[in-house]
């Protein structure tokens, strides 16, 4: 079963409506919300995890790059803010260097189609680094564990370094867990 990607939508015009939801179908954002005002959006984002947000200048409320900071904020989604091709350039030296992609007003139809797949991209790319680096912290929050085990080892049984992390890695084998949980049971032995 493919993955639902999830997009946001915020445009003050109700007429680009049709056109986004349309070429957002025809991509992998399968389930598609779309507000008109700043504030609607924020309580989405706050309620919901989006893989996407399109802010669509200018909103009913405001003008919509504070939309797309609160968004970087509060979510891991991909982030395009459209604007006027007049202030493209500028709106695009205050928000790019934070990760938001800026297309210009008009929209071309195929180049917003490869904006939305560069995202897509993008973002599972995101995912996978966050999940990696997720997996490298509990890593290195086991070792830091292990290692004050030892050092409890070391300190109440006179153990060197040696037999502590021996004696650490045989519990382990031995009672099939984790050394995480052998050395938590000695810092809750010792350090209590």
């Amino acid at each position: 079963m493919a993955a639902v990607d999830y997009a946001l939508v915020v445009s003050g015009s109700e007429k680009s409506r049709d056109f986004f939801l349309q070429v957002l179908k025809e991509t992998v954002y399968t389930q598609i919300t779309f507000v008109r005002s700043g504030n609607e959006a924020r309580r989405l984002l706050r309620a919901n995890d989006y893989d996407l947000v399109v802010i669509n200048t200018p909103l009913t409320d405001e003008f919509g790059h504070d939309l797309a900071f609160a968004a970087l904020e509060n979510t891991s989604a991909g982030i395009i803010l459209i604007v006027k091709n007049e202030i493209a350039d500028e709106v695009e030296a205050r928000v790019a260097d934070h990760g938001v992609f800026v297309l210009a007003k008009p929209l071309n139809r195929q180049i917003f189609h490869q904006s939305l797949k560069l995202m897509a991209a993008s973002r599972r790319r995101i995912v996978g680094l966050k999940l990696q680096n997720s997996k490298l912290q509990n890593k290195i929050e086991e070792l830091r564990l292990v290692d004050r085990a030892k050092c409890a080892l070391i300190q109440y049984l006179n153990m060197t370094e040696a037999q502590a992390h021996r004696y650490i890695e045989k519990q382990a084998m031995d009672l099939r867990t984790a050394k995480r949980e052998i050395a938590q049971n000695i810092l809750r032995n010792y350090e209590a």
